[in-house]
């Protein structure tokens, strides 16, 4: 770990702003810096740390990058990436290495595609040898799919028992999110290998999918390990309506019929209350304007000790990083950082090295790493 952490430490490309670098920034718990490690990224998505010191990230277009640890990122994408749909908000989207990726080499990929203008979100696996994914296989396809070209969900991770979770979007379409035979608006678990594991929560129910763990969400797009191995998981909203919530397994989290939200155009509210019973609460909501989250990663390093335990959330509205302070299960505090300074963060991810790491859905995205003041 400390090898990694050195040669991670030196990643920086040639050409990132000393402006960047040098401006400090104030934070409730800590001072740093911004440091711009590569620039030129097409709507990067996803981002995972290779053993060995390597990035690799998603361009959102069809492309997976690796970033070497010297820093420079490799102009020529990873071969053997499956076809994508890059329409809309759909294309490539998160990447996830299996828990023995030193060992096994294999990466995931959430991704969307479809054919006859029907698309929806797909994952598969491929072993990465070199610069080239080998022995793809897709491992699992959203249905019913459609014609819509928005909310696809997307976001991976994996669980201490080697579990493998892809958030999946309602697709717009706001009914099928309570919808038993129907993939959208859910979290669906699987096993490294694809098949459904035997204690999901549906599994053997008369009408439902079974690979279904959660369902009741409107566009799950952060989702991130705890110390104590649960889920967290962050969702886009209507205006208003942005959630926190922590998966729990056979949970319903409500959307349509339970939401804070209202109609972006006539304001109008969504769904019968904020709150039934039966329905899974979220532990923090933003209003009464959204954030739009997408990325999440609890910090755990040592680089910024006040900051240790606390929960980063992308926001791709006000193009801003957002620190919440836990106490258990609730949310004590929120500080909103980088306001207007990146862009759009898409993507935030607690790297091996202390370090905590960003990318900004953008047609000139960047990977940028946060790094304590001197």
């Amino acid at each position: 770990m400390k090898a990694l952490a050195g040669i991670l430490l030196s990643l920086c490309v040639a050409g990132a702003s000393s402006a960047e670098s040098q401006t400090v920034h104030d934070s409730e718990a800590a001072r740093f810096t911004v440091r711009v490690l590569a620039r030129g990224l097409e709507h990067p998505w996803g981002l995972a740390f290779l053993p060995d010191g390597r990035l690799l990230l998603t361009e959102r277009a069809g492309r997976l990058r690796l970033v070497g640890a010297d820093g420079r990122l490799d102009p020529a994408p990873v071969s053997g990436v499956p076809a994508v749909v890059a329409e809309g908000q759909g294309g490539l989207l998160d990447v996830a290495l299996h828990p023995q990726f030193a060992r096994n080499g294999w990466v995931y990929l959430s991704y969307v595609a479809g054919s006859g203008g029907r698309v929806g979100t797909e994952l598969a696996r491929g072993r990465l040898v070199g610069r080239s994914l080998r022995d793809v296989e897709v491992l699992f396809r959203m249905q019913p799919k459609s014609g819509a070209r928005h909310h696809f969900g997307g976001r991976l991770a994996f669980d201490r028992a080697g579990y493998l979770y892809l958030t999946l979007g309602d697709r717009g379409d706001m009914p099928r999110a309570q919808r038993p035979d129907d993939h959208a608006g859910s979290v669906i678990r699987l096993s490294d290998d694809g098949r459904v594991p035997l204690d999901n929560p549906f599994r053997n129910r008369a009408g439902w999918l079974a690979e279904k763990y959660t369902l009741g969400h409107r566009n799950p797009q952060g989702l991130a390990r705890d110390a104590a191995g649960r889920l967290w998981l962050t969702e886009h909203g209507p205006q208003g309506g942005d959630e926190l919530n922590l998966l729990a397994s056979g949970a319903n989290y409500g959307w349509p019929r339970v939401t804070h939200g209202r109609q972006y155009v006539t304001g109008a509210r969504i769904g019968e209350a904020t709150s039934l019973p039966g329905f899974r609460d979220p532990l923090h909501v933003w209003g009464p304007t959204s954030i739009a989250p997408s990325g999440l990663a609890f910090y755990s390093g040592a680089r910024f000790p006040g900051w240790r335990g606390d929960l980063f959330a992308g926001a791709l509205r006000e193009r801003m990083l957002v620190r919440l302070k836990l106490a258990g299960d609730r949310v004590v505090g929120e500080e909103r950082l980088l306001v207007g300074v990146l862009g759009r963060v898409r993507d935030v991810r607690d790297g091996p090295d202390g370090y905590l790491y960003l990318l900004t859905d953008e047609d000139d995205g960047v990977l940028a790493r946060l790094e304590p003041a001197p």
